[in-house]
C-alpha cells in the first residue's frame, strides 16, 4: 500500500465518522427510538451498507486484498476514536438522543465495525494462504 493511500483511507474514515455522526445525530430518533421491527431492518442494512460502501473505496483505490485489514483498519479507527468520545458525551454531540438509546447506537457501531473487519480480515487470509 502507497502511502498515499494510507492518507487517502485515514481522511476517508475521519470524513465518513463524521457523516455518519450527524447523520444518527439528526436521524437517529426515527432509527433507533422507533418500532422494533424498524430498528431491527435498519440494524441488519447499516452494517450491510457500510461494508458494501467500504469495499467499493478499497476497490477504487485497487488496494490488493493482501492488504484489505489494514486498509480496513486505516478506514475504521478515525470512526472508532471518535465513537468513543461521542458515547461518553452523547447528550453533548446527539442531543436529540434520549440516553438509553446510546446502547443501541452502540450496538449499530459494534455490529458494522465486526463485519466491516471482519470481512477485510477474511479477504486477506485467503489472499496470503
Amino acid at each position: 500500500m502507497k502511502g498515499q493511500d494510507i492518507t487517502v483511507l485515514l481522511v476517508l474514515g475521519l470524513l465518513i465518522w463524521v457523516a455518519g455522526t450527524i447523520y444518527y445525530a439528526n436521524r437517529g430518533p426515527f432509527i433507533l427510538e422507533t418500532t422494533d421491527l424498524r430498528y431491527w431492518v435498519a440494524f441488519i442494512l447499516s452494517p450491510i451498507l457500510s461494508a458494501i460502501f467500504c469495499i467499493a473505496i478499497l476497490r477504487w483505490r485497487h488496494i490488493v486484498p493482501q492488504n484489505w485489514a489494514s486498509a480496513m483498519l486505516l478506514l475504521a479507527i478515525p470512526g472508532m476514536l471518535g465513537e468513543a468520545v461521542v458515547l461518553s458525551h452523547l447528550s453533548t454531540f446527539m442531543p436529540k438522543l434520549h440516553a438509553t438509546s446510546g446502547g443501541r447506537y452502540g450496538a449499530f457501531l459494534f455490529a458494522t465495525y465486526a463485519l466491516v473487519l471482519g470481512i477485510a480480515e477474511w479477504v486477506t487470509l485467503r489472499a496470503t494462504s
